[in-house]
């Protein structure tokens, strides 16, 4: 396939961590931007009103919901030995709802093809964090530090998303964003040692929340 990569790029670390981070970043086109992972759905029941719901609601996703087992899978995609297509069912199966499924499978699929188009990749159609980790793979990075910068990525996007829908200026963003370092950190560490036996959810409220922006009438973000 075009831009297939069958063996480790042997780049240097600063080369490898600049990828990681075009990949990652909000110019990259998965159009991450038109996500809020139910986010939206808890501002507009104003279950998150200010930065401190805001930082306690992304903390608990990083911790018990899609931020943990994404990193897992992140992980697990990273390993040579991988069975892709194993953990693009685990994906599938850990999508609370269909709007979940159309996030993880979308973005994925925009990530796979982008890579594809610029040789980093090999353009197969796979959940996002099981082709982050497929790409990734073979940057000879240390995995912990590809899983930070992954949920660097992750908190950042959804805080993008409430700074322009609530009431919540550009640098108070940046405060909610600065104090989430120790859990991104933490999070990261234990997701890199986790294995798949370590998957599991346990944000119930992000759940209903992605099932709940479903219904709602006027919205601005895709889940």
């Amino acid at each position: 396939m075009i831009g297939a990569r069958l063996v480790p790029l042997g780049l240097g670390e600063a080369e490898a961590l600049l990828r990681v981070s075009q990949w990652l970043s909000p110019a990259f086109p998965t159009s991450s931007y038109a996500y809020s992972h139910g986010l939206e759905a808890e501002i507009a029941k104003g279950h998150v009103a200010d930065a401190d719901g805001l930082e306690r609601w992304i903390s608990v996703v990083l911790r018990a919901g899609a931020g943990r087992s994404d990193a897992i899978l992140v992980a697990a995609a990273m390993d040579e030995a991988a069975d892709l297509d194993d953990l693009c069912d685990i994906a599938r199966a850990l999508a609370g709802s269909a709007e979940r499924w159309e996030e993880t499978r979308d973005q994925g699929a925009a990530l796979a093809r982008t890579l594809g188009e610029i040789g980093e990749g090999d353009g197969v159609n796979r959940p996002y964090p099981v082709a982050f980790g497929a790409a990734a793979k073979w940057l000879d990075l240390k995995v912990d530090v590809v899983l930070t910068l992954y949920l660097q990525a992750f908190a950042a996007s959804l805080i993008s998303a409430a700074v322009r829908f609530m009431p919540l200026g550009q640098s108070v963003g940046q405060g909610v964003h600065a104090a989430l370092r120790p859990v991104i950190t933490d999070v990261a560490r234990k997701a890199s040692r986790a294995g798949l036996d370590g998957l599991g959810q346990a944000a119930f409220g992000a759940d209903l929340a992605a099932m709940e922006h479903e219904g709602l009438e006027v919205r601005i973000f895709r889940t």
